[in-house]
């Protein structure tokens, strides 16, 4: 992990927002970056080398597996971290319209 994603992880990993994250965790054919799975919420860092077609292919399956899915570039995240944060914290309040389990999503 770059120095960007190793602050990120250290702040969603210490449930510093209320719920349980994971790292590179698996959805289908997928990696999330990080992962809540009780609010399925996936959190994206995206560096210089995303592939911005591949992200919304990807992002398009997650959604319509019932995932929500933010993006943040790296910049981002280091002008202004604590936002970040907050944007995730309200991502995670806020309510989720579907109830599909990680299994819709197709192979």
């Amino acid at each position: 992990m770059t120095k960007v994603e190793w602050r990120l992880w250290n702040r969603l990993r210490s449930r510093h927002l209320g719920v349980r994250f994971r790292r590179q965790h698996p959805i289908g054919p997928y990696f999330a970056d990080f992962a809540c799975i009780s609010r399925r919420l996936v959190v994206e860092i995206d560096g210089p080398t995303h592939l911005e077609a591949y992200d919304q292919h990807r992002d398009a399956r997650l959604v319509a597996a019932g995932w929500r899915v933010l993006h943040f570039s790296t910049q981002v995240i280091e002008e202004g971290f604590e936002d970040v944060v907050g944007a995730i914290y309200l991502a995670l309040n806020a309510p989720h319209p579907d109830s599909h389990s990680e299994s819709d999503l197709p192979a």
